[in-house]
């Protein structure tokens, strides 16, 4: 058989075929890549199965980069930075096929924060104005009402470890008696009290300043007192206590003008509440939510 039959000059012919589709397969190829730079999203500069990346975000990651390196943002580093976002966007978009958001706590907890930031962020740029601003004051006066100051004595007693506690109580309980009877403070915890760590102020202080020198159990007890009455011995992590209420401002509400500020960012503080509520209750109208009915 000559080399010339049709039989031996077909895998020529097949090898043609073939290379001929490759280079036209090749230029299909350039040009769908060339006309796809041309079909992206107005503001994007790239996209990874058509999840575009915006050059907002791709802007401020270079200028973040910018303003911690001192290596010169060459058009090379720029698409670095280009390049691991895509790579971000490719392993988003690969976690999510797995199902990452449904199995990995941590994964949907940050999803959760990304969606609470996004809603309430577009609710505190609303700029209340001044009028608002006054009508929140006096409808919330019991939220920005400041507790009155207080100042106190006291007889302090310690307990030291292994001592014997009813012995403490029961100078503490001496020491009420002599103060409820009148005598001079000063002189009852001279000759009945020990010396205190951390001496209490002979100073008005409101209250939150207060239990810092003597704890949330002794405050409790101070604020149950009325003006120039002596609590009962009080036991504290430190020892045992026994107070003298010696003044007391009642409770005010700061003027508007004195607390400006702090009454903006409780208003836009609740604006990002109230808009985070509203979104969630749509989602809820707007989704199928069967709970077992002994949790209803």
């Amino acid at each position: 058989m000559s080399d010339s039959s049709p039989a031996s000059s077909r895998p020529v012919t097949l090898l043609g075929l073939g290379a001929a589709v490759g280079i036209v397969l090749a230029a299909a190829g350039l040009l769908s890549g060339a006309g796809g730079a041309d079909s992206l999203p107005t503001g994007a500069v790239a996209s990874v199965d058509g999840q575009p990346i915006f050059r907002d975000g791709y802007e401020r990651l270079v200028a973040g980069l910018d303003a911690d390196t001192r290596e010169p943002i060459t058009p090379a580093l720029r698409r670095r930075v280009l390049d691991r976002m895509i790579d971000e966007e490719l392993l988003v978009q690969r976690g999510l096929a797995l199902g990452l958001a449904e199995s990995d706590r941590r994964v949907r907890a940050d999803i959760t924060q990304a969606m609470i930031r996004s809603v309430v962020l577009e609710a505190e740029d609303e700029t209340p104005d001044e009028a608002t601003l006054r009508q929140f004051h006096t409808e919330e006066g019991a939220f920005f009402t400041q507790p009155g100051r207080i100042r106190i004595g006291q007889v302090f007693f310690r307990v030291p470890a292994g001592s014997d506690e009813q012995q403490v109580r029961a100078r503490a309980a001496s020491a009420t008696e002599r103060l409820r009877a009148g005598e001079d403070l000063e002189l009852v915890r001279e000759e009945m009290g020990d010396r205190e760590v951390s001496p209490v102020p002979d100073a008005m202080l409101p209250p939150a300043k207060l239990r810092e020198y003597i704890g949330p159990t002794a405050l409790r007890a101070v604020m149950a007192l009325d003006d120039g009455t002596v609590s009962d011995p009080v036991r504290s992590g430190t020892g045992v206590h026994v107070f003298v209420l010696l003044a007391r401002d009642p409770a005010r509400i700061p003027p508007f003008d004195e607390i400006e500020p702090q009454i903006r960012a409780e208003w836009i503080r609740r604006a990002g509440d109230r808009a985070l509520r509203g979104y969630l209750d749509g989602l809820r109208d707007e989704a199928e939510v069967v709970v077992i009915q002994e949790l209803q």
